[in-house]
């Protein structure tokens, strides 16, 4: 191999800390110029390559990122609130008014609530931190991969990850998934220079890396800790004792770096901070452990949308099962590079058993225990797979987006194993194994192209051609020079990544909003909402029956309308994203970005009404017209809410469109209780709220919850309150009772 410090690390009688790289190169290169040169043992186009990645990644995720706008309106509005409420900030308040918080904790705002309170409020500032997070997250897997094999290996691996469909979604859109995906790929490359040094500070880091993951989203960051744990705890290169110690210490900062800010939110007095939403006590521990945490695994999730597939394989939020993560609904998300990972993590953890020889630069050496390059294997290989294991399973909510955990996992081992092949491509069994990645990424690539016929066509022949042409030239290699060896691996990577790459593309071209979006053209990532999970055949993981398509469709089909095959939300099917100018809404009108229809009864328009037990406001904002942000914007200095709505889509648009507090009734789905209806009648009595929109979320019809709060606030306000018609939204004034 042609690694700089796993050969006496892991393969020698002894492992010694990576040599340190000097003041200056070979060729007395000043250290002020190694960023760009790199390593003096780097080739050198290694730095610059690396750089050029890091820079097209940057482009591609920033190229039409406001088309997208406020994306997820609920995170933006919170995100507005932060920048105008340092107590918000804190807490993640929905509104700068802190009623309520928004449901996870509120780490992953910090960096958008600071740009925009640097650059205002704008679908830059919301995005571009998203962004960063993505390319960083491309240079640590680089950076982690490059390490323990090559320079080409980490771009392969970047590369990889830059190019997965979900990637390019989450990382160019407001949701915690970003922040978690970047702290997760830093635990794993923190746990690898451990085993390779045997240093306490790596697992340290560690430890911190995963205690902020989980403030940005709560359980999910412990996904991984039984592969690094047991990974060191086996293959530190210290004494089991010291090892013991070290993961003590690891465990100690990741309870500090995740655990100070649930302290402070638990001790501080309730009465004084804004409700926890998505909890039925007003308690973060209550919320991390049910609602965001086992609930999500069985399904049983008090205040939620609805359970999962418990008992039966299938449910509401589609079938569970070993091959989830390859279905139709989640398939084109992250899947296409899974079979080939699956292969080459299997073929390196073979290749660096203890028994296994390779022939490292020449020689050939037994892999001991401490081995740098089978840790590596281990853990990001294990990584990924507990990390499919419990999507696979996980009975309860479940949106496709989540899958942007695993491309890290799955672009590490990707790069590692690729290049591992490539460097023990002399040996048979490297060059046959080589060669089944190749045409498994190619076949599997074939297969998810064809599941969107009408999206570029020829590309699925040029993917199944290319890629058995390469893999027949990789099991040649040792009988062919290295140029043909090399542009047989060339076409092998480019048939493995063309589909991905496409969808990508696809992908940054188009605008996202709303709560559950979905990556690739439009048709990918369907999801039937009660036939197999949201989205009921609708575009862009809406939801049921037929719906509004997403702008571009509403563009090719002139109504914007797509028939589904799910069997819709009870009251009516729920819309996907509307179009743009260009596509139209179910009542002929011109959609607008976060535009909704409802089937059912319900209304769209200026004040994204709802009706026939319908669920608009839930995943998606509400439009709100010149003539209702005027009206709510009178007078808004005299209230510390210019008004209230149930459910937080439809809050967060109206708090957006006026950049005034809009108070969320039962939070998210509109279950939460609070405020409880005596708060809300204080909360008139005492002049802060001024109007109530009618309509807004759900508020009924959940798993479980206290849902009557926000029936009986709406029952109470339409008794006493007169009513305000402005186009086709209708208001209450809380400041007018009917009686005069």
């Amino acid at each position: 191999m042609t690694t700089h410090y796993d050969q006496p690390a892991a393969w020698g009688p002894s492992p010694a800390a990576p040599p340190q790289a000097p003041e200056s190169g070979r060729s007395g290169q000043p250290f002020l110029r190694r960023p760009w040169r790199g390593r003096p043992e780097d080739p050198r186009w290694a730095r610059p390559a690396f750089l050029g990645l890091l820079a097209l990644t940057l482009v591609t995720y920033l190229y039409n990122l406001s088309a997208s706008g406020y994306a997820n309106s609920f995170y933006s509005a919170a995100v507005q609130a932060g920048s105008k409420s340092w107590k918000a900030f804190f807490f993640g308040s929905l509104d700068a008014g802190n009623a309520i918080t928004v449901d996870k904790p509120s780490a992953f705002m910090w960096p958008m609530e600071l740009a925009v309170r640097i650059f205002g409020l704008n679908s830059w500032a919301i995005l571009t931190p998203e962004v960063l997070m993505g390319v960083g997250t491309v240079a640590v897997v680089y950076a982690a991969v490059r390490r323990g094999f090559s320079p080409a290996a980490g771009l392969i691996a970047g590369a990889v990850l830059a190019l997965t469909p979900v990637a390019a979604l989450m990382f160019r859109f407001n949701n915690p998934d970003a922040l978690l995906a970047l702290l997760m790929a830093l635990a794993c490359y923190f746990v690898v220079r451990a085993v390779e040094d045997g240093r306490t500070r790596w697992l340290v880091w560690a430890g911190v890396a995963i205690g902020f993951a989980f403030l940005a989203k709560t359980l999910q960051a412990f996904l991984i800790l039984p592969p690094l744990a047991i990974v060191y705890g086996v293959c530190g290169p210290v004494k089991l004792r010291k090892r013991l110690v070290q993961l003590g210490l690891a465990t100690v900062a990741l309870v500090v770096a995740g655990g100070w800010w649930v302290a402070i939110v638990e001790l501080w007095p309730a009465s004084s901070r804004p409700y926890i939403g998505g909890s039925q006590n007003n308690s973060f521990l209550e919320l991390t452990f049910g609602y965001n945490g086992l609930g999500r695994i069985s399904g049983d999730e008090t205040g939620s949308v609805g359970g999962g597939g418990a008992g039966n394989g299938s449910g509401r939020w589609g079938a569970t099962g070993w091959d989830r993560m390859f279905s139709s609904e989640v398939g084109s998300q992250i899947s296409w590079l899974v079979p080939a990972a699956l292969i080459l993590l299997a073929a390196g953890l073979w290749a660096t058993l203890p028994h296994s020889r390779l022939r490292p630069s020449g020689g050939t050496l037994m892999a001991r225990r401490t081995s740098v390059m089978r840790a590596s294997f281990l853990v990001w290989g294990g990584s990924l797979l507990i990390t499919m294991v419990v999507f696979s399973y996980m009975a309860g909510i479940f949106h496709q987006y989540y899958t942007v955990a695993l491309a890290p996992y799955v672009a590490a081992v990707t790069g590692m194993g690729a290049g591992l092949l490539w460097e023990e491509r002399k040996e048979t069994w490297a060059s046959v194994t080589l060669a089944a990645a190749v045409v498994a990424a190619a076949a599997w690539g074939y297969v998810l192209l064809n599941r969107t016929p009408g999206y570029l066509p020829w590309l699925k022949w040029l993917v199944l051609v290319g890629g058995p042409a390469a893999a027949l030239g990789l099991v040649l290699a040792d009988r062919i020079s290295r140029r043909l060896a090399l542009g047989a691996a060339a076409v092998g990577l480019l048939a493995a990544l063309a589909g991905p790459t496409a969808y990508t593309l696809s992908t940054v071209n188009s605008a996202h909003t709303g709560s559950i979006p979905t990556a690739g053209p439009a048709g990918a990532g369907l999801m039937g909402f009660g036939g197999g999970g949201p989205g009921g055949g609708g575009m862009r993981g809406g939801f049921g029956g037929g719906m509004p398509g997403q702008g571009r469709q509403g563009r090719q089909h002139g109504n914007g309308t797509m028939p589904g095959p799910g069997q819709g939300f009870p009251g009516g099917g729920m819309p996907g994203r509307n179009g743009n100018a260009q596509g139209q809404n179910q009542q002929g009108r011109p959609g607008q970005q976060n535009g909704n229809g409802f089937p059912g009864g319900g209304a769209t328009g200026e004040g994204g009404r709802m009706g026939g037990g319908g669920a608009g406001g839930l995943l998606n904002g509400a439009n709100v017209g010149s003539a209702a942000r005027k009206l709510l914007e009178t007078d808004a200095g005299h209230y510390t809410w210019v008004a209230a709505s149930v459910g937080s889509q439809s809050a967060a648009s109206y708090q957006l469109a006026t950049g005034d507090p809009v108070m969320a009734i039962g939070g998210f789905n509109g279950t939460d209780p609070s405020p409880t209806l005596a708060e809300f009648k204080k909360y008139v009595e005492e002049g802060k709220i001024h109007y109530f929109i009618a309509g807004g979320g759900m508020g009924g019809g959940m798993s479980g919850g206290n849902s009557g709060t926000s029936a009986r606030i709406s029952s109470w306000v339409q008794s006493n309150f007169k009513k305000v018609t402005v186009g086709s939204a209708t208001f209450y004034d809380l400041t007018r009772t009917t009686s005069g």
